[in-house]
């Protein structure tokens, strides 16, 4: 009987144990994932405005190379420069704005 008895000491004491151990790792576990949406967070705030930036710089950029070639293209349209991009459309697009224009 005192084998039994100090069997169920021995295995009280052990389910203790694995309870305290279960409950640390549910904190451990609590606390990684606290962490993992935090960063989730970071993450998503970093590529928000990263994307703002690159909307932002997209549009400067394309804006200044509209502002770089109106000129060249007002030109072409009023009929007082040759096709402003490359030159093997240059002959077939002449063509067609001053057939239109007449």
């Amino acid at each position: 009987m005192t084998s039994l008895f100090t069997q169920e000491v021995h295995l009280s004491k052990r389910h203790e144990e694995i309870v305290s151990q279960r409950l640390m790792l549910l904190q451990k576990m609590k606390n990684n994932l606290g962490d993992q949406n935090t960063e989730r967070a970071c993450l998503l705030q970093a590529t928000e405005t990263a994307s703002k930036r690159n909307l932002s710089l997209l549009q400067t950029r394309y804006w200044a190379s509209v502002e770089e070639h109106v000129p060249k293209w007002e030109q072409f349209l009023l009929g007082r420069a040759p096709y402003p991009i490359g030159g093997e459309n240059q002959s077939e697009a002449g063509n067609t704005v001053q057939n239109e224009m007449k």
